[in-house]
């Protein structure tokens, strides 16, 4: 008994020495450990808990405004009310979608996507339900907060348009970030934000966005918020001043009516535009909330093309308008005066074709003056055939036609002065004579864009400078820089006794008994304009219509119908104002485009402070004329 006591003794014994070095083993491993992480590692890791501590969050800034040349606010940031669901804060997420639903609505997809979001999301994150709230729906939503667990309202900005269709081709519109525009800066990561996708919005984006503020908060080992530490406000991004004057644009829109095309009014002595209207237009408060596939889907397939900008990307045969090109080039070369006369009988053979003037009959013995006033097309065959295309040409491009002249909106194009060069570059074969009498009565290849056609009767207008058009204010607002803008610009080159001659065609064009317009003169002494009418057709006539004609303009399918133009500025003494109207398949340019181009220059003059009492801003709708061209 004596001996088994001794052996059990023993076995304790070994298996206590065996337990106390294990545990004596594994003390030194943890003491060892600790040494390394509270001594060798001491500032690593306090350097890590620190910043675990403290995280930094960016705030966003608000996008700078856009005002017309008056102030008044055409792109501004107004209060984004956004319902937020943070799931920590309620027991049933579907539960509360459930009761909130009974308050706004919510679609199975967006149902879909909360959920989604929330589980991809920890628990604390909120979650955006809804944006874009209205007050209304705010209201009920707080007053129902002690049975909605887990939501909260959250206020932050979204990007609103006053005259939205007004001014959206200029302005363009803002939408949300896409993978595609990740490119490092953290700002366009933050939740909700928005950046330029076309037009001014897109052009000025970077000095729009400001910069970014931060807050700097203090977190618990979850990364939830415990408190903010500090705060630094971003800094407002930068107020665009544009040369637009809205009230001019809202008239001349309205003037336009629900007909498909172009106005663009210049200031003569400065080029800053004045309006820059394309009809149809669309909403760009829509972009910023998003538009649906429907939505999206009726805009692209509109066959009147409401997202593009007709005024800068819409390319049009200015028809006779472009006579004057014509008449300067003619008149530079010295291949006719005012004396140089033709005889029209309503048609030109030149081979075995025949070019037909728009007037049957014929307009008898014409002179150059009386060509553009009553815009005889057999006349400026004969000058055009004269000429030469290459020079015609060259004058085209002296008055601006042909021009990218990088207004600052996305999408400007070129039109189009062709060449023999061109031609046979593109097309592969070679110019011929009759290409050059149909470019003479600016049809055939000739492409010219609204803007291009109200620089073109600018520069006629001034005479003296390349005047270059502008939209953004800083480059056109006090007289010192007006002067300095004017003083860089290269002379026209083109003989002042000329421009006195074609200016007196274009104003016999308004205020003769036989003008094209003269049914849309401005009446008030001292407003009068000076134009020119064109009406560019989109098709062929055949032999058949054109003895008989089967059908008249208005009776075609829109499509067909030829497209309008008037080109013109005011007043006669001292010109301010240069316009460029295109109805797109509108019919005949004097019924159609003159009586809107009348009526918008009659407002700028009635508009300008420097010569009229304000107040004075009624434009009368006088009779049309019926005659063509």
């Amino acid at each position: 008994m004596h001996r088994r006591d001794n052996d059990l003794q023993r076995h304790f014994t070994r298996r206590a020495l065996v337990l106390g070095g294990g545990q004596a083993a594994l003390m030194g491993v943890l003491a060892a450990r600790m040494y390394y992480l509270q001594v060798v590692e001491a500032d690593r890791y306090a350097l890590l808990a620190d910043e675990n501590r403290i995280n930094m969050r960016l705030l966003q800034p608000s996008r700078g405004t856009i005002v017309d040349r008056f102030g008044v606010p055409l792109a501004i940031n107004r209060q984004n009310y956004r319902v937020l669901i943070t799931s920590e804060n309620t027991p049933d997420i579907e539960q509360t979608l459930n009761r909130l639903a009974h308050i706004i609505p919510i679609s199975d997809d967006e149902r879909a996507r909360i959920l989604r979001d929330t589980h991809k999301r920890r628990n604390f994150v909120p979650v955006t339900i809804r944006e874009f709230l209205d007050w209304e729906e705010v209201a009920k939503i707080e007053v129902n907060a002690p049975d909605l667990p887990g939501i909260s309202i959250d206020v932050g900005q979204r990007r609103f348009y006053p005259d939205s269709v007004t001014v959206a081709h200029v302005l363009g519109y803002v939408a949300s970030v896409s993978p595609d525009d990740i490119n490092g800066d953290p700002l366009l990561e933050t939740p909700g934000f928005r950046i330029g996708r076309s037009g001014l919005e897109k052009k000025y984006d970077l000095a729009l966005r400001g910069r970014a503020g931060a807050s700097q908060v203090e977190v618990n080992a979850l990364g939830r918020v415990i408190r903010e530490l500090e705060r630094k406000e971003g800094q407002s991004g930068q107020e665009l001043v544009l040369t637009l004057d809205v009230e001019l644009q809202r008239f001349a829109a309205e003037r336009l009516g629900e007909e498909s095309g172009a106005v663009v009014l210049i200031d003569v002595e400065t080029g800053a535009l004045l309006t820059l209207v394309s009809n149809p237009s669309f909403d760009p408060n829509n972009f910023t909330e998003g538009l649906s596939t429907a939505q999206w889907q009726a805009l692209v397939n509109n066959e009147r093309a409401p997202l593009r900008n007709k005024a800068i990307a819409g390319e049009f045969s200015p028809g006779s308008t472009f006579k004057m090109v014509v008449a300067l080039a003619a008149l530079e070369a010295g291949v006719l005066d005012t004396e140089t006369t033709f005889f029209c009988n309503g048609k030109l053979r030149l081979g075995d074709g025949l070019f037909h003037c728009w007037k049957r009959e014929g307009h008898g013995k014409v002179h150059l003056t009386r060509g553009i006033r009553e815009s005889c097309d057999v006349y400026f065959y004969e000058v055009s055939r004269r000429v030469g295309i290459e020079r015609i040409g060259d004058m085209a491009r002296r008055l601006g036609l042909g021009a990218n002249f990088d207004i600052d909106l996305p999408g400007e194009r070129p039109g189009l002065i062709p060449t023999p060069a061109w031609k046979q570059a593109v097309i592969g074969e070679p110019w011929v004579t009759g290409e050059t009498l149909v470019s003479g009565i600016g049809q055939g290849f000739v492409l010219t864009t609204p803007l291009q056609l109200a620089v073109m009767v600018a520069r006629i207008a001034n005479g003296k400078k390349a005047l270059q058009p502008h939209l953004t204010r800083d480059r056109a607002v006090d007289a010192t820089l007006i002067a300095r803008t004017t003083d860089d610009l290269p002379d026209l080159g083109i003989n002042a006794r000329h421009l006195d001659i074609v200016r007196q065609g274009m104003i016999e064009v308004t205020t003769h008994e036989r003008g094209t317009a003269r049914r849309s003169r401005i009446g008030e002494e001292g407003m009068e304009m000076a134009g020119k009418t064109g009406t560019a057709q989109v098709r062929r006539i055949t032999r058949r219509e054109r003895a008989v004609r089967v059908l008249k303009n208005e009776e075609l399918p829109w499509k067909a119908r030829d497209h309008a133009l008037f080109v013109a500025y005011a007043p006669l003494e001292k010109p301010r104002y240069a316009v460029a109207v295109v109805v797109e398949h509108g019919g005949s340019g004097s019924k159609v485009a003159a009586p809107i181009a009348r009526d918008v220059l009659r407002e700028a003059q009635l508009r300008d402070p420097a010569a009229f009492a304000p107040g004075t801003t009624t434009a009368s709708r006088a009779s049309t004329d019926t005659t063509d061209s």
